[in-house]
């Protein structure tokens, strides 16, 4: 028996998974410690249920997910006009090197990936999805490059890259304190501020009207629009494969910081992150529960391989080097607590792990200013281009 979900109610299930996934994590302590995505709860659940229904010949679900690309298209742009690069100026120095630390970061986790999938003889790009992608790129781009990889016949990527990104964000959450622990013990690291006075670059907070908000979406649609068609020029040009969220992203980037220099108040990025929560929940969630985990069975033993290397070589990579570039001292370490956090999973990881770190050794304000702002999105400016040449190369 076959049940076949239109559009229509492919998007309410994926709204519905939404919502039943906040509900979860906010009953479930350990869901909220190691900040999972809700999207993923309610999304993995809904595709563990479907496999059981198959597996048992009861009933296969087939869904429309035809929007889908839209909501990662949109959320991806939001991302982009984030990208404020006057906040660059505010963290100096030691956002410089943190920055290029990540980007850095993001071609050995491509490359431990792509060489560990040619040892186990399975496709380069798969490992990819276990690399750069899912680890710095989290969730997000796990879904958005897995389908991409999949549009071009790589079975399985978007499921091995959002299986890839869960353990990550698990294994972020626990290693970024111990390893700070290690280097706050063996350095007697102290913290330079006498109280909690934790800094951060917010937007000033106003209330969203219907003007604002239209001005906001008339810019995302316009950085979709100009984007997904130089992509696609830039493409065809070249044959080199740029996905047209890539191409969006970048133009908002462009559009964000004319707008800074030419009127400062044009971009409201409480409606622009109001916008990309929105899509990229909806996103998340018809990635998630449109994943056959049946077809994945297989790859559990490499993928998990994959992610453990990874997981060594952020934490020595973090402990060893960077904390020695960012200055060997306290706030170096609790940047390094971000840098595992993010590293493997998501800027929310991080902003834990500096928290926990923090709460217990003392405060950092450098850590607070630097960590977000790269994590959030200037991570993205190093991460896709490496990606993208990826795909290129073993395509």
């Amino acid at each position: 028996m076959t049940l076949a979900l239109n559009q229509v109610n492919t998007i309410f299930l994926a709204v519905a998974l939404l919502v039943l996934g906040t509900y979860l994590v906010k009953k479930a302590g350990f869901l909220q410690k190691f900040c999972i995505p809700a999207p993923v709860v309610g999304g993995l659940l809904f595709a563990i249920v479907a496999t059981a229904l198959k597996a048992t010949g009861v009933l296969e679900i087939t869904l429309d997910t035809s929007l889908q690309s839209l909501f990662m298209l949109t959320f991806f742009t939001t991302v982009g006009l984030g990208a404020s690069f006057k906040l660059i100026k505010l963290g100096g120095k030691l956002l410089v090197i943190y920055w290029i630390a990540c980007g850095v970061l993001a071609l050995a986790q491509n490359v431990i990936g792509v060489s560990l999938a040619s040892l186990f003889g399975i496709h380069p790009l798969i490992g990819m999805m276990a690399g750069a992608v899912s680890m710095e790129g989290g969730h997000g781009a796990a879904g958005a490059f897995g389908q991409t990889l999949e549009d071009m016949g790589i079975q399985s990527a978007l499921a091995i890259g959002i299986a890839a990104a869960t353990f990550g964000l698990v294994a972020g959450g626990l290693v970024g304190g111990p390893t700070v622990k290690y280097l706050v013990s063996k350095y007697d690291l102290k913290p330079t501020e006498t109280e909690e006075t934790v800094e951060t670059v917010e937007e000033k907070a106003q209330p969203i009207t219907t003007n604002t908000f239209f001005i906001q979406v008339l810019l995302i649609t316009f950085c979709m629009a100009l984007g997904t068609y130089l992509g696609e020029l830039f493409s065809t040009a070249t044959g080199f494969v740029l996905p047209g969220y890539v191409g969006a992203m970048f133009v908002a980037v462009i559009v964000r910081n004319i707008a800074d220099k030419l009127n400062p108040n044009a971009i409201d990025m409480k409606s622009i992150n109001l916008i990309g929560d929105v899509t990229l929940g909806i996103f998340l969630s018809m990635a998630l529960m449109s994943i056959k985990l049946w077809e994945v069975a297989d790859l559990a033993l490499p993928m998990l391989v994959i992610v453990f290397v990874q997981v060594v070589f952020i934490v020595l990579f973090g402990a060893l080097i960077l904390f020695r570039l960012l200055g060997k001292n306290y706030d170096a370490a609790v940047m390094v607590a971000g840098f595992t956090g993010h590293g493997l999973g998501a800027t929310p990881n991080a902003m834990a792990n500096m928290a926990a770190v923090t709460a217990r050794f003392g405060p950092s304000r450098k850590a607070y200013l630097v960590v977000p702002i790269v994590g959030a999105f200037l991570i993205d400016v190093f991460g896709m281009p490496i990606i993208i040449a990826t795909i290129n190369l073993f395509k």
